[in-house]
């Protein structure tokens, strides 16, 4: 199931063009270039693994290391945030190698984390902080919530759990929401299309049907939210992750778009270039795949969302 084509290529390359080349659109919200570009001066991360960088500086994805001392370089290999963060010169406290003092961002995003979790991050930054017009929130959650969903399935029927999972897409949206209205200018990826997924594609081969039903299940999810939110631009940009791992699929993005380039015994905040099956490893082939482990995306994927969301802060009007 490998397919050709190079992936993305270093981000501060990839920033460039980008940058070039702002104007293009990603996924919904605002439809013409702002006459004043929207400038954020912190960012604020809520959700999930796919947006955390940890406190010693590892992600959920495949962590750089020096090529002479072997040690961790958290600012190569960004998340997506982490990218759209160095798109405005922004430093989280958690991968801060330069030393910038007193970096401003925050780091709400947990590893595990659900949509009943993001109520509670919000919560918790409401609590002893407040959101200003020239912050930046970003929000990607509701993985979690669909593998939990997809492991009763078949015991519960797949009726039921579309039902929940569009019920959880209703609270996000609602959620999202509150950001909105507390002065917000958000960025929200809606969740991968996860039965494009290496584990997905694994059970798939041992039970058809299976992935699409957990496709469908993200689909539910998504479109849920998005009916809710409130989606004219102004306060919330949105980017269709789940079309976007559709398109790299179809149009063969990745030079491989089934596999997990991680060893599935290393846990995804240990997974280093050392630590790659042997085919990723095979010539820096990992550069090219879309997951890094069978349900998380890579950075080279992890790259094209930062572009995605660096494309919409700049054509929101925010």
């Amino acid at each position: 199931m490998k397919r050709i084509q190079r992936g993305a290529g270093r981000y501060g390359r990839v920033l460039m063009v980008s940058l070039a080349f702002g104007a293009v659109l990603a996924g919904c919200g605002g439809g013409t270039q702002q006459i004043e570009p929207f400038a954020p001066t912190r960012m604020i991360s809520f959700g999930d693994e796919s947006s955390v960088i940890n406190t010693d500086g590892k992600k959920h994805s495949i962590n750089a290391l020096n090529t002479t001392t072997g040690a961790l370089e958290c600012q190569n290999n960004p998340n997506w945030n982490q990218y759209l963060a160095a798109s405005y010169r922004l430093v989280f406290a958690e991968c801060n190698p330069d030393k910038v003092a007193s970096p401003s961002n925050l780091m709400y995003a947990k590893a595990g984390a659900k949509v009943a979790d993001f109520k509670k991050q919000i919560d918790a930054h409401q609590a002893g902080g407040t959101i200003g017009p020239k912050d930046l929130l970003t929000v990607l959650v509701g993985a979690n919530d669909l593998w939990a969903l997809y492991a009763k399935f078949p015991a519960q029927s797949q009726d039921s759990l579309m039902a929940e999972a569009r019920a959880l897409g209703v609270e996000l949206g609602r959620q999202v929401n509150r950001l909105a209205d507390a002065n917000g200018r958000t960025i929200l990826l809606t969740v991968p299309d996860l039965g494009l997924s290496p584990k997905a594609l694994a059970d798939d081969k041992l039970n058809a049907g299976r992935a699409k039903v957990l496709s469908d299940l993200t689909h539910a999810f998504n479109i849920e939210m998005r009916i809710t939110i409130l989606n004219d631009g102004r306060f919330i940009g949105l980017v269709d992750t789940e079309v976007e791992t559709q398109k790299w699929v179809r149009f063969q993005q990745f030079g491989n778009w089934a596999d997990a380039a991680c060893l599935p015994t290393v846990a995804a905040t240990d997974c280093t270039p050392k630590t790659l099956t042997t085919a990723a490893t095979a010539s820096d082939a990992w550069k090219n795949y879309m997951w890094a482990t069978d349900s998380l995306l890579s950075p080279a994927a992890q790259n094209q969302l930062g572009i995605m969301a660096y494309s919409r802060v700049y054509n929101n009007p925010f």
